[in-house]
């Protein structure tokens, strides 16, 4: 049994505003939509690192200013996609904006309150919209290729892309974000949650010392100069079990970042007659003695 997503309602609300809206290609424009919706968007000052986006409410009115400590567009899009969410979703307004009248969001994928856990769900449907992005995903091809080929299409960070890839793939795959020698994060598509016998990637788990993951991050310079590499590993070297299946392991360094985003597919799992039919020929071949 898999777990219930309990932000994946902003997403779906994300995705409802987009059909709303008439909009029937990739990419989504955030900035026109903020913009038709009155909402001022501005660059916020290079100066102030740290904080992704900003919220400000004056009055009845509204704007979004968006980070340019960091040169990079996709960034930037997810970013007013996440001040949006924070706009549109039900509730989201009253509990995050001060009395100062300003909210600031923090990038990163990895905040444990509930309303920026919901933006950036909001942020990822908006910009990646299942029925949108699944025919693109559908002729993309699979794994890292997939993922940049989707990134392209959706103007997305290859990070976003790959988290939005796992959530509408029909394919058993996975993404694994780490630092180092220690997992960051890790996403499973539906069809990989619901295989028997394996065990869930967690956050601050070692990187699994015979895959390809872990030799590259041995070198930071892989991960400062983006360096790509498509190799193989197997099914128990990532989730444990019993079954030795070889996947694709596509790697990649994400620069500045400072983490290695790891793509896993091409997991070909026998069904459950092959199984059956393995075991059989094991317990067959089992020689027994007498006592």
């Amino acid at each position: 049994m898999t777990r219930a997503d309990p932000c994946a309602f902003a997403a779906l609300a994300a995705e409802q505003l987009i059909n709303g809206f008439g909009i029937a290609a990739l990419p989504v424009d955030p900035f026109a939509i903020a913009r038709g919706r009155g909402i001022e968007v501005v660059p916020k000052p290079s100066r102030d690192a740290g904080v992704s986006g900003m919220l400000i409410r004056v009055g009845n009115e509204f704007a979004i200013a968006y980070a340019t400590h960091i040169d990079n567009k996709p960034f930037q899009r997810f970013s007013i996609s996440h001040e949006l969410g924070h706009y549109f979703l039900p509730g989201h307004i009253d509990a995050v904006i001060g009395t100062n009248g300003i909210h600031e969001s923090r990038a990163g994928f990895t905040s444990n309150d509930r309303y920026e856990m919901e933006a950036d769900r909001f942020a990822a449907g908006f910009l990646m919209p299942r029925h949108l992005f699944f025919p693109a995903l559908e002729r993309a091809g699979r794994g890292l290729a997939a993922v940049e080929s989707l990134a392209a299409l959706c103007k997305t960070s290859l990070h976003a892309t790959a988290i939005r890839y796992t959530q509408c793939t029909r394919d058993p795959v996975a993404i694994v974000v780490s630092v180092g020698s220690r997992i960051d994060h890790c996403f499973m598509s539906e069809a990989l949650k619901s295989v028997d016998g394996i065990d869930w990637i967690r956050k601050r788990e070692a990187v699994p010392r015979n895959t390809p993951t872990f030799a590259f991050n041995q070198d930071v310079e892989n991960v400062r100069r983006a360096v790509r590499v498509d190799e193989t590993s197997t099914l128990q070297d990532w989730f444990g079990g019993s079954r030795s299946v070889e996947i694709c392991e596509d790697v990649i360094g994400l620069g500045s970042y400072g983490k290695t985003l790891t793509v896993l597919y091409d997991i070909a799992l026998p069904d459950d007659d092959e199984e059956e039919d393995e075991g059989f020929l094991i317990e067959s071949w089992t020689p027994r003695f007498r006592r």
